[in-house]
């Protein structure tokens, strides 16, 4: 059986994440990643792939299967994912969870007329978070429901940060607030804004002569990411950044607390402890590679999200291997 061809556009830490990923799938294999930068100055992992700058990539049409969108969701995919969707099936981890909406429609139409498929927000949250959050109402559909992330390091958040004018570098952790976490497991309901469930704390490494007053006052307005929290913003020096802000830890929970039949109460809870944030992103994303391929065979096209794909097109297994071992 051949197996599924796939490219990379952006080589960040979630690229680089997906070709690690994709080597621990024998019915996939990496054929080419693409990059903004110089493609003379990267090196890769995988032995004989090679790297173009991006501008070529519509010469690889026939040779990919599915594009792995690496790029942040706060510009890069914006503006790049549709350009893809043209050409190429794509698989992408868009996570401003207020522009799902808007975003999907935008990759549904132009997927559906280029006759490919885009699975779009995959990944833990959206994503895997996604998934449960739903799964907890279908089965208690009578109480509440509460997502905490962290502590941990957000790629699209310290994403965001970095696009600031002045910002070198930057790295943003979700701090949940703890006693709003222990009254949910105690199940009080509580009735919890944004900013009562978390804490944002960055640490920002500023160019020289950057206006500080500027970059901090951009950061915590800005929509989406920031302004609905408490953000503290930590200004440090590159050497302090790259030896105690270099890892990427992250996770969360997911919780559904509801009362069934004779007023009994229960709870739900799915957790996450990851040590690398980008490269758990990448092996979700993979794995969703495998049900856009398997959906364009069978001639379907358009937008998909999580709540569209049976589980049993992420694996490589067959239905009656997954029923005997799995069930």
């Amino acid at each position: 059986m051949s197996k599924i061809r796939l490219g990379i556009a952006g080589y960040g830490n979630v690229g680089r994440g997906v070709e690690y990923a994709i080597r621990q799938h024998e019915d996939m294999e990496l054929v080419a990643i693409f990059t903004r930068r110089d493609p003379n100055k990267i090196g890769t992992v995988t032995s004989g792939v090679k790297i173009y700058h991006i501008s070529e990539v519509n010469n690889h049409i026939e040779a990919i299967d599915v594009m792995m969108l690496c790029g942040g969701s706060a510009t890069d995919l914006i503006e790049q994912a549709p350009a893809f969707a043209e050409h190429f099936n794509c698989v992408d981890s868009f996570d401003t969870h207020a522009r799902i909406p808007e975003y999907f429609a935008m990759m549904d139409e132009i997927a559906k007329k280029s006759k490919k498929i885009a699975i779009i927000s995959t990944g833990w949250d959206p994503g895997l978070f996604s998934i449960m959050r739903v799964l907890g109402i279908s089965c208690l559909p009578n109480g509440c429901d509460y997502t905490f992330w962290g502590k941990g390091l957000s790629q699209g958040h310290s994403d965001a940060i970095r696009r600031v004018r002045g910002v070198k570098c930057a790295a943003q952790y979700t701090i949940p607030i703890e006693n709003a976490v222990e009254s949910v497991r105690k199940g009080n309901n509580p009735i919890l804004t944004a900013g009562q469930r978390h804490i944002r704390e960055c640490f920002v490494v500023a160019e020289p002569h950057a206006d500080l007053s500027f970059i901090e006052q951009a950061i915590k307005t800005m929509p989406y990411y920031f302004s609905d929290y408490k953000t503290i913003v930590h200004f440090i020096s590159e050497e302090e950044f790259n030896c105690n802000h270099s890892k990427m830890p992250h996770g969360g929970f997911v919780f559904r607390t509801g009362i069934t039949g004779q007023n009994n109460t229960q709870l739900m809870e799915f957790s996450l402890q990851l040590e690398s944030n980008p490269e758990f992103t990448a092996n979700v994303m993979v794995a969703y590679s495998r049900a856009v391929h398997n959906l364009y065979l069978k001639g379907e096209t358009g937008a998909r999200t999580v709540f569209d794909i049976p589980v049993g097109l992420l694996v490589s297994n067959s239905m009656e291997e997954l029923r005997k071992k799995m069930l």
